[in-house]
């Protein structure tokens, strides 16, 4: 069975986020071992300067360095990323898991996004949409779009 980690900046606050993670969390637990980890958003001023934001993005990768498992294929989720249809995604997913790919880890930034270095570390990056989404709502998005590849996979009716 594949594992899935999903690594977050910043925490759930909103009891609906919580929920439907929670829910694609459950259902996921068919199809692969998946491990949630959040790490604490660096505090910045109301309006942060250019210089302090990238400090503070500094310190999220070092944190997020001393979080990854090794091994694993990291793919970073960020707008300059890679749209992937629901199916190509599923495709992908199984083509890691023929490779050999036994952990994937799936990483989501904070309200400023990721440092470019963790993004260059990346074997893959991935865009949900040119859109700008809560990262919360990312964080539900995302599972649910894992679930989806799933069951693609397993040729089930979710996707329709």
């Amino acid at each position: 069975m594949q594992k899935v980690t999903i690594l977050c900046v910043g925490k759930l606050k909103e009891r609906f986020y919580m929920d439907a993670a929670a829910e694609y969390s459950k259902r996921l637990g068919r199809f692969c071992k998946l491990e949630l980890l959040e790490l604490p958003e660096e505090r910045l001023p109301e309006a942060p300067s250019p210089a302090q934001i990238d400090a503070a993005l500094a310190k999220e990768a070092a944190a997020i360095r001393s979080k990854l498992p090794a091994p694993a294929l990291l793919i970073a989720l960020c707008v300059e990323g890679q749209m992937r249809s629901s199916e190509e995604l599923s495709r992908q997913m199984t083509d890691w898991a023929a490779q050999g790919i036994s952990h994937l880890v799936f990483l989501i930034g904070g309200s400023f996004g990721l440092h470019p270095s963790i993004k260059v570390q990346a074997a893959e990056r991935l865009s949900m949409s040119p859109m700008t989404f809560p990262h919360h709502l990312a964080r539900v998005m995302l599972l649910e779009q894992i679930y989806r590849a799933y069951q693609i996979g397993a040729g089930s009716k979710y996707h329709k």
